[in-house]
Order: structure tokens, then sequence, then C-alpha cells
């Protein structure tokens, strides 16, 4: 039950990923080969190789991550506090070598948890596997091997608001619509970030994004426990 989850043993966190290379044209051509392959499965009428390859960040096989942020709670003389931490780099194993580093050192008990929105179906794999294809060690938090469904130290903000029901997608700009959650306007959503990244090469702006996005999951899982929002002075951004 969530009422009995301890705040500060869950850390938020989002991930924002990248095709691997700035466009089809530039890609390998055994990793083109299976593009090709996997394009045939995706592109709408009239699409090709070339069009879809601006999708090809959601797959951790094509794509690679450029930002992961992160938000924990601290809880000091009654109030809430939430701070915000961002791992951004162009090179994707340094970003998750210093991510690692965090989760290993203070997030690797069996009492601690992840929480992310779809992060069953996409950050959660999505950072394992891409800590494989970089050689590094997947930290316990997120090694799934060998374990049970209950062992696996994963919350959810899609599969919580679904109640069992996997019919639907149900987005995380949406649920902090119908909840009342103030977000900020943002001048980039996901669709944009592939480009920003390989555009205009400013990673601070989608580590900007991420983080917002980190806030947002956290105040939704607080409504889901019925407890009150973190105010803005709050927000802690390190």
């Amino acid at each position: 039950m969530l009422e009995n989850v301890n705040l500060e043993k869950v850390l938020f966190l989002d991930i924002e990923t990248v095709s691997q290379a700035k466009n089809y044209d530039e890609l390998p051509e055994a990793i083109r080969f299976h593009w090709e392959n996997k394009s045939d499965k995706i592109e709408k009428e009239g699409e090709s190789a070339f069009d879809t390859y601006n999708r090809a960040g959601i797959y951790a096989e094509f794509g690679k991550i450029v930002c992961i942020s992160v938000g924990y709670i601290k809880i000091e003389h009654g109030d809430k506090n939430l701070r915000i931490k961002s791992f951004f780099n162009h090179d994707e194993k340094i970003l998750l070598s210093n991510f690692f580093e965090v989760l290993n050192q203070h997030f690797n008990s069996p009492q601690h948890l992840l929480c992310a929105h779809n992060g069953k179906e996409f950050d959660f794999p999505y950072i394992a596997r891409r800590a494989l294809i970089n050689g590094l060690k997947i930290p316990q938090i997120l090694d799934l091997a060998g374990k049970k469904p209950w062992e696996v130290n994963h919350l959810d903000t899609l599969h919580l608001w679904k109640f069992g029901d996997y019919k639907n997608y149900t987005s995380l700009s949406l649920l902090t619509t119908i909840f009342n959650i103030p977000t900020p306007k943002d001048d980039i959503d996901g669709s944009m970030v592939n480009e920003v990244y390989w555009k205009d090469n400013n990673l601070e702006r989608i580590a900007i994004y991420c983080q917002k996005d980190v806030v947002a999951l956290t105040q939704l899982f607080l409504r889901f426990k019925n407890e009150p929002l973190i105010t803005e002075s709050n927000i802690i951004i390190n």
C-alpha cells in the first residue's frame, strides 16, 4: 500500500534519449540494415527509414541516454523538500557511471525504491540495456536477473494509475492536468528532444525539461498518496 512507502527512500527519475546518429545517412552500414528492418514495422504510409530515424531514440538498440534527472525527498522540521539533480553528457558511459555511483552509494538497500512514469516499460529497462552496451555493471536496484516480482523495487505511476488495466497509456502531462498539479510551460516537449540535441546541441535545455518532469512525477506520486504537494520554494535544483 502506498501509505506505507517511506518517501525518503524513493528516488524519482526521468530519462531523455536521442538517436545515436544525427540522421539515417550517418549510420554505419550494419546498423542501417537493422534500422531498415525496424522501420518496416513502425513507419507510417509514405515514410521511409530516413523519415522514421528521428524516432530511433526510443529504442535502446538505436538510441542513447543524454540526460537522467533524479529527485529525492527530505523531510526537515515537518516540511517536505524535493532536491533535484541532473546527469547529462554527450558521452553516455560517463553519464551512466556518474548516475550509477549515486545508486550504488545511496540507493542500494532493500528499502530503497525507484519511481518513474512508464518506468517499467521504458526508463528502467532502457538504462539497464545501455549499461550493458557500455560495458558497465548494472546496479543492484536495476538488475532484475533472478529476482521474484515482489523483490523488484520499482514503482511506476503509469501502472499505479492503470489499477490492472493494460489497454491504455495515460501521459504524465494528462495526469498532472486532471490532478491540478501546477507545471511550468515548457518551450519544448518530448518529441523535440532529438532535434534540440542534434541541431541545437543544447544539453542544458534538455536537462531543464527533464527536471520539470521529475518534479511533476514526484507531485503526482504525492497525489496518489493523498498527501499535500511540495511548495515551489521547497524544490531545490542542484
